[in-house]
């Protein structure tokens, strides 16, 4: 096993749950800015991000951190790093990038010099002057940001969101990654009962399910470094096995999840029967003004719908008062919701106990935290 260190990048605002994430891994992280976290492990440690991180986007071998200001220092600093180490002959390689307040802030351009540097170093290392790129896909991303370039492979391929068990959509679902941290940022735990009343296509209620099960959510998904020559194949024989063997069958909880929409609890249903979770989300169409407690100190784990036309607004701001009249009916019940209508606490009736900015994509969102009496 060699030393690797290793980015794991997260929308912003979800740090704080990846650093435990991948603490629980058994790795220490080294530095932590703008959605970055980075740390060191070896193959294996790759091995078991992808399979395990719950909020992280990608996963990536971080190949070096450098100043370039002008493309020499760009090409030459690229065509010095052992590529080789990771790409084969017939790697298909890709080059992507971004560039954020630095001089070399053409994109096109800085991916041009990438792809050149890369192409010296395997031409002069493996003496052939034309590359088939026949073989696994290697994605290399560069990221500026003060004329300071962090140069990575990326692992992952399709985003960690992509867990492979969404067969079945709704309009504007909720990521998987965000989703998850939604529940890891609550009371949820095995035993108490988790209420989402606008499940839209289930993703909140089958996360959940997930976490108190003990599934790795990359469980039944490919990654692009599945493929490579440089992570030995019984690394993820042997981690797939093992994470085969942490699933808990025997954990007692109650998830339930519901929608006026009959379309979107069919895709639900679909979806709970993919992530193979089906067993232990109770899935049923119906209106959050009819919402009742079946018993105390349950948890509403929601993401509600939040138009931005006049009309919609009017409609979700009455949804939000049917959710400030349940908890009133019942203290002992804590609220945790996602929204990016800014008037949300003023329609609730009072203040959340905690907040938390964080982003739905492109759209800022504030998570409101209500928790139960005691």
């Amino acid at each position: 096993m060699s030393k690797i260190e290793l980015i794991a990048t997260t929308t912003f605002g979800l740090e704080a749950v990846a650093k435990r994430e991948i603490e629980k891994l058994g790795c220490k992280i080294t530095d932590s800015k703008d959605g970055r976290l980075t740390y060191i492990g070896d193959e294996r440690t790759l091995v078991k991000s992808n399979l395990w991180l719950r909020t992280a986007d990608r996963v990536y071998v971080k190949m070096a951190e450098f100043k370039a200001i002008t493309f020499e220092d760009l090409f030459q600093q690229t065509a010095a790093l052992p590529w080789e180490q990771w790409i084969p002959a017939d790697g298909n390689f890709i080059v992507t990038g971004t560039s954020v307040k630095s001089t070399l802030h053409s994109v096109p351009a800085c991916q041009s010099i990438v792809e050149k540097a890369l192409i010296s170093r395997l031409k002069s290392v493996y003496g052939i002057e034309w590359f088939s790129k026949k073989g696994p896909r290697y994605t290399i991303r560069f990221m500026f940001q003060k004329d300071v370039c962090t140069m990575m492979l990326d692992s992952s391929g399709a985003g960690l969101h992509k867990r492979g068990y969404r067969v079945m959509d709704v309009a504007a679902p909720i990521k998987e990654t965000l989703a998850s941290a939604m529940v890891q940022l609550s009371f949820f735990k095995p035993g108490r009962l988790m209420v989402d009343p606008f499940c839209g296509s289930g993703t909140i209620a089958i996360e959940a399910a997930l976490i108190a099960k003990n599934i790795a959510p990359g469980l039944n998904r490919d990654f692009d470094a599945r493929h490579w020559e440089a992570i030995p194949e019984k690394l993820w024989k042997e981690e797939k096995e093992d994470a085969y063997h942490a699933i808990d069958n025997d954990a007692k909880f109650v998830i339930k999840a519901s929608d006026i929409d009959k379309r979107a609890v069919k895709a639900a249903k679909e979806n709970a029967i993919e992530a193979g979770v089906d067993d232990c989300i109770e899935i049923e169409q119906a209106d959050v003004r009819d919402l009742s407690a079946e018993q105390e100190r349950g948890i509403i784990i929601t993401n509600p719908p939040y138009g931005i036309r006049i009309g919609e607004q009017k409609e979700n701001r009455e949804l939000y008062k049917s959710l400030s009249a349940f908890s009133k009916e019942n203290p002992s019940w804590s609220l945790f919701l996602i929204t990016a209508d800014k008037e949300f606490e003023a329609c609730f009736g009072r203040p959340a106990d905690r907040r938390r900015k964080l982003y739905n994509g492109r759209i800022e969102t504030c998570y409101y935290q209500y928790h139960g009496e005691k």
